[in-house]
């Protein structure tokens, strides 16, 4: 399953505070992190996600989905307002809004 991954006007302005790889990389760290508490296999492209902080998405894939993904998402966007929220200073509301493609 494809997952876009888009974030809101507040996300946009937190993530333009970081490179590519830096999110690539934060994104992966906390996703490796929630997998042990989710049963879900959940992968990030390095082709597809060339420029996010341009394209205001990144995208995801998904196998194996033994859990409620939309919880998973939720959960994952609450964590990563932690390293946003460090580099921008001030308060984050939603980070990003998921939207699953089967």
């Amino acid at each position: 399953m494809r997952v876009n991954i888009k974030f809101t006007a507040k996300g946009k302005a937190a993530i333009e505070n970081f490179n590519n790889e830096e999110l690539l990389e934060i994104f992966a760290r906390y996703i490796k992190t929630l997998t042990k508490k989710y049963d879900i296999e959940v992968d990030i492209p390095l082709e597809v996600n060339q420029n996010i902080v341009n394209d205001g998405t990144l995208v995801a894939m998904a196998q194996n989905v033994n859990c409620d993904a939309d919880t998973f998402f939720k959960e994952l966007s609450r964590d990563i307002k932690i390293p946003l929220k460090k580099r921008l200073g001030g308060k984050l509301e939603n980070v990003f809004k998921t939207e699953f493609i089967e």
